[in-house]
């Protein structure tokens, strides 16, 4: 079992960096597949971290099967686009939470783009609602990132839900010392600052070929990979919604600084409110707020007054992955994502 890693979290900081003209140390990057709806949440996010006068540019790591009408909207939103082969697990009878889980290892391509320093990754149904640029400035050599909850039904496979231990609130259940050491601090995979390296880059595509999938596919994947130099930073940076119903002691809404709308029905661009905890009122608050954003059309993009550098393709298949096939995937049904 890896070792236990200790809570060490980084200063929250109104710290504001000075614009980077170049644009060529630091980014944000999110990841975009297919033709659905989620370049709607892109668009929203771009619009967000606009608003927040972030320093940076959000680079759009996509896969080819992105039309080319989604490429040309976040364009002209002053994206990055940047395309990237799939990266699939090797050949397996897994059965991941969530069916779409799958593709979501090609975003270990993002750690090949070294011509940037640092980057800080956000899934695409996340929104940035205070600056929160200070987090490149976070000492170098660690992965950053929120820990996540153990309490929902899809973790029924995981020691810590069948014992009702989670990490959250580790005071109310702790863990038994017949079952050992208890299990490294793990992180949501949804929001985390790194530093992009070929040498990382191929350590993991070597160690993904030849370590199973497991249900949460790519999240327990960077956990196992990164668990030694994981610094746990506050939930304000990566507030993931069912977090406001299972450890509501944990949260200050009023600071939250990056909300993550990944529990079942909150997607804010297909909300209907008819999903279990979607009437509460704090949901409804911040699906509003997310639409402010995304519909303010002030924070367009505006080519006049901003520069952008041109897209760029990264298509080299890894020697690695090259002969991994697509792999036929199961699921198990679960009402949020991770």
């Amino acid at each position: 079992m890896a070792p236990e890693v200790s809570v060490d979290v980084i200063a929250c900081t109104a710290k504001v960096p000075t614009l980077n003209t170049g644009y060529s140390k630091r980014a944000y990057v999110t990841f975009l597949a297919g033709n659905g709806d989620y370049v709607k949440g892109v668009v929203g996010l771009v619009k967000g971290l606009r608003k927040v006068k972030s320093a940076y540019p959000l680079v759009v790591a996509m896969l080819p099967d992105v039309p080319e009408e989604h490429r040309e909207i976040l364009r002209s939103q002053g994206c990055i686009v940047r395309e990237i082969e799939p990266i699939y697990p090797p050949e397996n009878q897994i059965q991941f939470a969530m069916a779409y889980y799958v593709i979501n290892y090609s975003k270990l391509r993002i750690w090949d783009f070294e011509e940037y320093s640092k980057m800080i990754y956000l899934d695409a149904d996340i929104q940035v609602y205070e600056n929160i640029d200070h987090l490149f400035d976070a000492p170098d050599g660690y992965f950053y990132a929120v820990m996540d909850c153990f309490c929902e039904k899809t973790w029924s496979h995981s020691r810590q839900y069948s014992i009702g231990y989670c990490q959250q609130c580790p005071e109310k259940v702790t863990w038994p010392t017949e079952m050992g050491s208890p299990p490294p601090l793990y992180f949501n995979a949804g929001m985390f600052v790194f530093e992009p390296s070929r040498l990382t880059y191929e350590s993991l595509l070597q160690t993904l070929r030849v370590t199973a999938p497991t249900p949460f596919a790519e999240q327990d994947f960077l956990n196992m990979f990164f668990n030694h130099i994981y610094k746990p930073i506050p939930l304000l940076y990566n507030l993931v919604l069912a977090m406001l119903w299972r450890h509501p002691e944990n949260v200050e809404l009023d600071k939250v600084k990056v909300v993550h709308y990944c529990a079942a029905g909150s997607k804010p661009w297909r909300y209907t409110g008819e999903e279990v905890n979607m009437d509460r009122e704090d949901i409804k608050m911040l699906v509003a707020k997310w639409w402010d954003v995304y519909n303010d059309d002030s924070l367009d993009f505006k080519a006049d007054h901003e520069t952008v550098p041109e897209d760029d393709t990264f298509s080299r298949s890894s020697s690695i992955m090259a002969t991994m096939p697509e792999p036929a995937v199961s699921y198990i049904p679960a009402p949020s994502a991770a």
